[in-house]
């Protein structure tokens, strides 16, 4: 019988072209939050161990590859273990990122990544979504893997400011759950409500990213 642990501990091999492709000259610090991610994440309850075989495609290229699409003072919900965060910071250092997680454990790991990392682009705030006391002061909010978009859009669409945006990285099924979230879309006067591929250059399976404009 095949050693399962042993399979599943192997970190996938870096495709360089397109990490470099997606971080320029700061490719490095992927490389070394990579590093540290597949370490450290299981035994930290960051990651699972069946996602060290896929980690570069599945989950930092993934997240590096909607970097493009931000600008200003964005927040990251439940920024659990950096994912998209730490990467989106990596990628765009001319970003202000404000990763808000309300888990000890991970907030620890994101504090000890951006010094590590040195970046000076990140703040780290120990909230959950709802008890954001900041008002409407983003001008995106984005989440990777929190929950489906309905229970989602309450908790990110109150602390974007008027004409900001919701940036959120979804699965294959982003179409359905848009039509699902449709009082909630109603209810927080979301425009522009659509789904945008993105990393077709980087990845085999890219990004699917729901966006919409917070009125």
């Amino acid at each position: 019988m095949a050693d399962v642990s042993r399979e599943t501990s192997v970190i996938e091999p870096e495709p360089t072209s397109a990490v470099e492709a997606a971080f320029g000259p700061r490719a490095e610090l992927a490389r070394r939050y990579t590093a540290a991610l597949a370490e450290h994440g299981e035994e930290r309850g960051l990651i699972g161990p069946l996602e060290l075989p896929r980690l570069w495609s599945r989950h930092v290229l993934n997240c590096a590859a909607a970097a493009p699409l931000f600008a200003g003072r964005v927040g990251d919900v439940g920024s659990g273990a950096g994912l998209p965060g730490i990467v989106l910071a990596i990628a765009r250092p001319d970003v202000e990122w404000v990763l808000i997680e309300t888990m000890e454990r991970r907030v620890a790991w994101l504090s000890e990544q951006v010094a590590v990392l040195g970046l000076d682009n990140v703040e780290i705030v120990r909230t959950r979504a709802e008890e954001w006391n900041r008002g409407a002061s983003l001008d995106a909010v984005t989440a990777r893997a929190v929950s489906a978009l309905r229970t989602l859009i309450p908790l990110t669409a109150p602390l974007v400011h008027d004409g900001g945006e919701l940036i959120l990285l979804k699965g294959a099924n982003a179409e359905a759950e848009i039509a699902a979230a449709e009082k909630a879309i109603r209810r927080f006067r979301l425009s522009e409500v659509r789904v945008e591929t993105v990393g077709t250059d980087l990845l085999v399976e890219p990004t699917r990213v729901i966006r919409a404009t917070v009125r």
